[in-house]
């Protein structure tokens, strides 16, 4: 049977581009511009409604919100988005280093 793509399935995933840039903004305590700032910078990439509009998820709204802080902090925007980037790597990079030492990959 195939899941639909919609419905209370969608509300626990991640991925799934749930959030206008007006909520999204709000919910991470910045503007719009600074939601195209780093989708401009390669942070994240939202995906289009079938009207255009930018849609967000909650896995890369954590992400622009981290990138939120360190600018809070004086980082440059695109200073801040390879942090991020580099962080994230480094904790997948983490992890895989200890499946390994367990033996689960």
């Amino acid at each position: 049977m195939v899941k639909p793509s919609h419905g209370p399935d969608r509300l626990d995933d991640d991925d799934y581009p749930a959030y206008t840039m007006g909520r999204a903004a709000e919910m991470i305590g910045a503007t719009p511009g600074f939601l195209r700032a780093v989708g401009e910078a390669g942070l994240i990439t939202p995906l289009r409604s079938d009207g255009g509009h930018r849609r967000y998820s909650r896995y890369q709204l954590r992400i622009a919100a981290r990138a939120r802080e360190l600018v809070d902090q004086g980082t440059p925007v695109e200073a801040a988005c390879r942090i991020v980037i580099l962080e994230d790597q480094l904790e997948d990079a983490l992890r895989l280093n200890e499946e390994l030492r367990r033996g689960e990959v």
